[in-house]
């Protein structure tokens, strides 16, 4: 079994930013800090086709995208779909807009501009929360068929 530890095994982010050249920063910083980046998508609707396909280990999340649907509620649905952890990177700081977010119970909100620090550690803790929440499902799946 690989070590989540271990650096032959890395995290695969999507990153979901309509923004090229803020996409293209997260990029350089996760590849920098060890992380895959397995794809990119501008609107929400995209970025729920490619989680669909290719099942990445998180979602770095804009909330403010081009289209009908918001990063927001691509997050809801990414999570109640398919249990992809979601942070949030936005530069909105309002309550109103923390408040929606907050009910999606995401695994982090990062504010821009980024911080690297912040960032990194933000991105650790929500992996870090993801294994605990499996290790519980797991746990409580195996009660329930015992």
């Amino acid at each position: 079994m690989i070590s989540l530890d271990s650096p032959t095994f890395k995290k695969g982010i999507l990153i979901v930013e309509d923004d090229p050249v803020i996409t293209s920063l997260i990029g350089f910083m996760l590849k920098d800090i060890g992380y895959l980046v397995v794809g990119s998508a501008a609107t929400a609707h995209e970025a729920i086709d490619i989680a669909k396909k290719i099942g990445p280990d998180l979602v770095l999340m804009d909330i403010h995208l081009k289209g009908q649907m918001d990063g927001i509620e691509a997050a809801k649905t990414l999570w109640g779909l398919y249990n992809i952890p979601v942070v949030f990177i936005t530069a909105d700081a309002e309550d109103a807009t923390l408040q929606r977010a907050i009910k999606t119970a995401p695994f982090g909100y990062i504010e821009k501009p980024l911080n690297k620090d912040v960032f990194t550690l933000t991105l650790k803790m929500a992996f870090l929360r993801y294994e605990e929440e499996k290790k519980r499902w797991d746990a409580s799946t195996t009660r329930v068929g015992a």
